[in-house]
């Protein structure tokens, strides 16, 4: 129980943290267009993470969490340079002249693909919230990006109950493929009056190094991907997925769950034609563990990636997006959600946003008629049904 409360503050902390990176951009452009060099005269450097910082990041975690962060690295300075050195994370710090660390942020891995990135982890000294700091730091790590050799691809998830940091996706050159349906519960918002109900988040991603292929495209989200791919920074061809699933391979899934935010995340690494029986395992799993938002993704390069989409469609699962990159290869999600999505809940700055969401709603709206439907069917053959006959 104490484990699931840790990885469930991990999780809001990550929200929390993203919130905050972009709001700070949003609210002074001057931020982004401005050169900053050497020492500002607020008192720091901006500057990427050495060696010498990491006791000075060990701190500010302290300062900012306690002791009480989930990710134990943070608090070893020299496995965290390590892992640094694995290129696990790529941070930027705000140095003082006396070399203390008053900020910090960074990508990190989150995806099955090592060379696609997440931004986030992001923090500030108490000292040092009234400056620009924050700011400063994600535009470097942007900086940084672009010159590193072992990004491909970045991304970056901004929450809907409020359009603040959604209008700087631009800024950066990030492109919306996604909306993740009521990913967080409203507990972790408590303290916004805007939330009311579960809180979803809208997925963009920026492309550094291109790497046009082909995705497979099931039938059913033809004109959906089509106008998504359209305005995406890296090209795609299309080609249908028609192919049945494989016998000769064994379904395999990487599956997480939170189980304080009721969230399960499934990563589909294999599919064979054992999808569904391999499939209804782990959702029974997770509604014992009290999951109300199943997340899968599927692998968009598979020919027969459309027939998981129509195994997942006829169990509740409608799509929210294309996440590229996600595996190398471009990745698809699709959730399962317990009721009723918080679409009211759910406010968003470009047309572009609003668009993808017509899509999810609409896609929605028909899976859920149909199971609905199948529903009713199987009831009004039962009650047609005779009582048997006493002999």
């Amino acid at each position: 129980m104490v484990e699931a409360r840790r990885v469930l503050r991990h999780a809001l902390w990550r929200r929390l943290l993203i919130d905050s990176v972009w709001a700070t951009i949003a609210r002074d452009e001057s931020i982004i267009m401005r050169d900053v060099k050497g020492v500002s005269s607020s008192g720091f450097k901006i500057d990427v993470f050495r060696p010498g910082d990491a006791v000075g990041v060990s701190g500010l975690f302290k300062e900012v969490y306690g002791d009480g962060y989930p990710v134990k690295i943070v608090y070893d300075p020299e496995e965290f340079t390590r892992a640094v050195d694995r290129q696990e994370y790529i941070p930027v710090v705000a140095r003082t002249p006396e070399g203390g660390i008053v900020g910090f942020s960074s990508f990190y891995r989150s995806a099955p693909n090592k060379r696609l990135y997440e931004m986030g982890l992001s923090m500030v000294s108490a000292g040092y919230r009234s400056t620009a700091v924050l700011g400063l730091l994600v535009r470097r790590l942007v900086k940084v990006a672009l010159a590193s050799p072992c990004l491909d691809a970045f991304f970056g998830e901004v929450v809907c109950n409020h359009v603040l940091m959604q209008k700087s996706s631009g800024v950066f050159k990030a492109v919306e493929t996604a909306i993740e349906i009521d990913l967080m519960p409203s507990e972790a918002y408590e303290k916004d009056e805007n939330v009311s109900g579960r809180v979803s988040t809208v997925v963009s991603t920026r492309t550094i190094v291109p790497r046009p292929h082909t995705i497979r495209v099931p039938e059913v989200y033809g004109d959906y991907l089509a106008y998504i791919y359209n305005a995406f920074d890296d090209s795609r061809a299309f080609e249908r997925s028609d192919e049945r699933l494989p016998d000769d391979r064994s379904t395999e899934f990487t599956v997480q769950i939170f189980e304080g935010a009721g969230v399960a995340r499934i990563t589909v690494n294999e599919a064979g034609s054992d999808f569904e029986t391999v499939l209804d395992s782990e959702e029974k799993a997770a509604r014992s563990r009290g999951v109300t938002v199943t997340q899968v993704w599927l692998n968009l390069s598979w020919p027969w990636v459309g027939g998981c989409v129509e195994a997942l469609r006829s169990r509740g699962y409608f799509f929210c997006g294309p996440f590229p990159r996600w595996f190398g290869e471009d990745g698809l999600l699709m959730e399962k959600v317990e009721g009723r999505p918080n679409w009211e809940g759910i406010i968003l700055y470009s047309e572009r946003a609003r668009q993808i969401l017509e899509f999810i709603k609409e896609d929605w709206a028909e899976v859920t008629r149909k199971i609905e439907g199948g529903t009713e069917k199987r009831e009004n053959v039962e009650t047609r049904r005779e009582p048997p006959k006493s002999s």
